[in-house]
């Protein structure tokens, strides 16, 4: 079986298995430092895979992204501040843990938990792409762009609070993935004459402004709350262990935790915020002690924690198989794909799938090392964050981000555009437009816009071929039905906020 020669390959290779414990710590710093996210530092590090083998960069990417969700955990428990949107489920019992002075204990609920689902969702993802990949390479145009309707339509509608400012994002995306030369006739297209536009907007500098000077920007607005929490935070210094005793009644929520979120993660721009919640609630509904649960539940830490963590391996399957990023770090790893000149899809497993697995074998080693250093070493982690200031912290990264976008090209029309993206960015963060739905639907407008036209241009019913197709028009009802259940779901919690706003008064 591929993965098992694949396994073989990394552990005879030292330098790859440093790459990729590296990878485990720069992540779970990143996620466990408030007002980061893995999202931002894998957009930081993108610049340097320019120099690096394909392997080792989208391995160390790779992992510094699921070691960043797991340490989002850390800053969730110890200073009530999650750090990953996903986190917040963790913070509802982690932090009335650590208030009761058993942060360790805490932790190493999470650890475990991320390291069981992260796992489950692996495995899951390793012997089912294959086969969707194999089912992908039967698809033609039109099915091809009806897949991308529906990933932006389901990305824009799901993704945030509000559907209108969702697919708002998405077609803000589209709009400005259309700058450059048109594919097919090369005509000029919002270049406005000049010739720095004429090969569109570049996904490097594009991306650290949206993702880490954007952020940079809404964390400075936002220090004055930030310092308080860090400063009013209790965190317990005793390791206090975690007995198989204490553990056992979270292993059945770590286990279903982690095939909701392995089940979420496959679908494009649901993401592990929502895997984490939709766990935390079903744990809740099923356990045995659900009044506990919101004051500091063990088991209300393994339910969000596994289903967060196994979204990781599944988000790949669309990206791989279809070239439709799962996730804002997906959209990041096609990316780095596109650098190296491999082009993802369906005939992926065909010129790199040995490459592929590699990827997989390092995923897999690199839980293993954020499960190891995490369980014995979270706390010094979290010890290591607090002594940063902010202060020093954000302008290192605004610096840092000049440097990388610079670093990319040597363009000085790159770093104007990541600090247009930066304040684009903010904004976005300041009234509630999703950046992840921006960023992917960027990635995604050029293959869709291919699809679109070939499919016109081998068809001879027009506009109608992507109704005459079964497939393309699943996909395409698909999309509206995820647009008529987002608007379904809105209005009865609104109802159930009113309800609950009679009742009070």
């Amino acid at each position: 079986m591929e993965i098992f020669s694949a396994l073989s390959f990394v552990f005879a290779t030292p330098s790859l298995i440093g790459a990729i414990l590296l990878a485990a710590v720069v992540g779970m710093i990143v996620g466990a430092t408030p007002g980061l996210t893995a999202a931002a530092a894998i957009a930081m590090l993108l610049p340097i895979t320019y120099y690096m083998d394909p392997l080792f960069a989208l391995a160390f990417l790779y992992v510094i992204g699921k070691s960043g969700r797991y340490g989002g955990s850390i800053a969730a428990i110890l200073f009530n501040t999650p750090g990953t949107a996903a986190s917040a489920a963790t913070q509802l019992d982690g932090y009335p843990l650590a208030r009761q002075g058993k942060a360790g204990k805490a932790m190493k609920t999470a650890t475990i938990s991320s390291v069981i689902g992260d796992f489950m969702g692996d495995i899951m993802l390793i012997v089912g792409v294959g086969a969707i990949a194999a089912l992908a390479l039967k698809l033609g145009p039109p099915e091809t762009f009806a897949i991308y309707f529906a990933a932006f339509v389901v990305i824009g509608s799901v993704i945030g609070k509000s559907i209108v400012k969702g697919l708002v994002s998405a077609l803000f995306g589209v709009l400005i993935a259309t700058v450059g030369l048109d594919p097919i006739s090369g005509e000029e297209r919002f270049t406005f004459g000049t010739f720095d536009l004429t090969n569109g907007i570049g996904l490097v500098p594009l991306m650290i402004g949206i993702f880490v000077l954007g952020e940079v920007f809404d964390q400075l607005e936002k220090r004055q709350q930030k310092v308080e929490s860090l400063e009013t935070s209790e965190h317990d210094d005793d390791h206090d262990g975690l007995t198989w005793k204490e553990y056992k009644p979270c292993l059945p929520h770590a286990v279903r935790g982690g095939f909701i979120g392995a089940a979420i993660g496959i679908l494009p721009g649901l993401g592990s915020a929502i895997a984490a919640f939709v766990s935390y609630g079903e744990g809740k509904r099923r356990a045995t002690n659900p009044e506990q649960w919101g004051k500091g539940a063990l088991e209300g830490i393994a339910a969000p924690e596994s289903a967060n963590n196994a979204v990781s391996g599944p988000s790949m399957a669309p990206l791989l198989t279809l070239g439709i990023p799962g996730s804002t770090i997906g959209a990041i790893l096609l990316g780095v794909f596109l650098i190296h000149g491999i082009q993802v899809g369906p005939t992926l497993f065909i010129t790199s799938k040995e490459l592929i697995y590699q990827l997989f074998a390092c995923g897999l080693l690199g839980i293993f090392a954020y499960g190891i250093i995490g369980y014995f070493g979270a706390s010094h982690v979290a010890k290591l964050i607090l002594r940063i200031p902010s202060n020093v912290l954000y302008p290192m990264i605004f610096l840092t981000s000049f440097i990388a976008a610079y670093s990319a090209r040597g363009s000085m029309f790159d770093v104007l555009v990541m600090v247009c993206a930066g304040v684009v960015g903010w904004l976005m963060r300041k009234y509630d437009f999703n950046t992840a739905a921006f960023v992917i639907s960027f990635v995604l407008a050029k293959g869709a816009e291919e699809s679109f036209r070939q499919a016109l241009l081998v068809s001879d019913s027009g506009i109608l071929v992507f109704f005459e197709r079964p497939i393309a028009l699943a996909f395409l009802l698909l999309g509206v039905g995820a647009i008529l259940f987002r608007v379904h779901s809105m209005r009865r919690e609104r109802k159930r906020e009113l309800a609950g706003g009679l009742e009070d008064a």
